[in-house]
């Protein structure tokens, strides 16, 4: 049987700076988007899957969250004085998650199809996987200019080059991470190592997905969703 991980990641740390003027007094989770801030579309996927332990990272205008995330069944991780990016924030979050496999999961995209958590548990192979991340069909990803970030062999694993599109969200094995000896790093570092080993693996994504990294993005994902403000 295979390992359940049962720990969620949050990076909501960011500075939101694609956003301009939205996040000059406010983080980049809380934008409202469908009438709810961003970060409650993330949570609403963890909150179906229900793990056992899920941390919300923090740094630019933490305040908002703090009050925001009180009385819900997170813990947080408060990146001070400095921001960590995604693999010093995961690092200095493992006391929280626990040892196992985890998911992380960015907190500025929105879905429309089946939830990306279950996904990926119910694909999730530690003996052959270091990493397994949802991957978005250039078709499927709504408002996305990019070519893409990774191309899929047959098996799902993975190699860096035009193609799908990173969706945010995987789960990944850490015991790497004290290898690393920079404090502030990102988790392409990790990623690096595993794609050298063959041990980075993608899964299709069968939905739609909206990246809410800049303003646009706000009522392409509404679109997206069919909310119609009422």
């Amino acid at each position: 049987m295979r390992h359940r991980p049962d720990a969620v990641m949050l990076f909501a740390a960011g500075f939101g700076t694609r956003m301009g003027a939205l996040t000059a007094e406010q983080p980049k989770p809380m934008i409202p988007v469908a009438g709810k801030p961003l970060i409650d579309h993330a949570l609403g996927l963890v909150d179906d899957y229900a793990p056992a332990r899920a941390v919300v990272n923090l740094h630019y205008k933490p305040k908002a969250l703090i009050n925001h995330l009180a009385g819900r069944n997170v813990d947080l991780s408060l990146e001070e004085p400095e921001i960590l990016e995604t693999g010093g924030g995961l690092r200095a979050a493992l006391p929280k998650l626990g040892t196992g496999p985890v998911f992380t999961m960015n907190t500025d995209a929105v879905w429309l199809g089946p939830n990306p958590l279950r996904l990926l548990e119910d694909a999730w192979n530690p003996e052959v996987m270091d990493a397994l991340l949802i991957c978005i069909p250039r078709e499927n990803a709504v408002g996305h200019a990019g070519t893409g970030d990774f191309l899929s062999d047959p098996h799902g694993r993975l190699t860096r080059g035009p193609g799908q599109v990173y969706g945010g969200v995987q789960i990944l094995k850490t015991d790497e991470l004290s290898k690393i000896k920079d404090t502030t790093f990102s988790l392409n570092l990790l990623w690096n190592r595993m794609l050298d080993e063959g041990r980075l693996f993608g899964l299709s994504y069968p939905g739609n997905w909206c990246d809410v990294g800049r303003p646009e993005g706000i009522a392409l994902a509404e679109k997206m969703i069919g909310y119609t403000g009422v």
